[in-house]
C-alpha cells in the first residue's frame, strides 16, 4: 500500500517510515504542515493509497487538510491518528476512513495499517 504521512512531529514521521518498511507498505511522500500536505497530496499522480494524517498540525489543521483534499479527491482514504479526540467525530463527518488516538502502539500502528488494506483489497 502506498502511504503519505502527514504530521508536524519529525519522530512520528520517523516512525511511521521504519513502520511502513517493516510492514510491507511504501510511504510516497511525507508533510509537516497541513498545506504542504494538501499541496503535495493533491499533486501526486497516481495518488497514494492511504493518507495517515495528524489533526494539530501547523499552517493548516488535519481538519482543514482533510476538508480540502477531500473537496479535490473523494476517492482518497484519510486516516487520522491524533491526540486531539475532540475532533473525531467531525473528521469522520468530512469522510475520513477512520480516526485512532495517540499515543499509539507500534503494533496497533501495524493493525490500523493492515486493516486499511485490508479494507482496500491491498492486502
Amino acid at each position: 500500500m502506498r502511504v503519505f504521512i502527514a504530521d508536524d512531529e519529525p519522530d512520528i514521521v520517523e516512525l511511521y517510515l521504519e513502520v511502513l518498511t517493516l510492514s510491507g507498505h511504501e510511504a510516497v511522500g511525507t508533510a509537516y504542515n497541513g498545506a504542504e500536505a494538501a499541496e503535495r497530496i493533491l499533486a501526486m499522480h497516481p495518488p497514494p493509497d492511504l493518507i495517515l494524517m495528524d489533526h494539530r498540525m501547523p499552517v493548516k489543521t488535519g481538519l482543514e487538510t482533510a476538508a480540502q483534499i477531500l473537496a479535490a479527491r473523494p476517492e482518497l482514504r484519510i486516516i487520522f491518528i491524533s491526540a486531539d479526540r475532540s475532533v473525531a467525530q467531525r473528521a469522520r463527518a468530512l469522510g475520513v476512513l477512520d480516526f485512532h488516538n495517540k499515543p499509539f502502539t507500534v503494533d496497533r500502528l501495524i493493525s490500523i495499517l493492515d486493516q486499511a488494506a485490508q479494507a482496500m483489497g491491498k492486502s
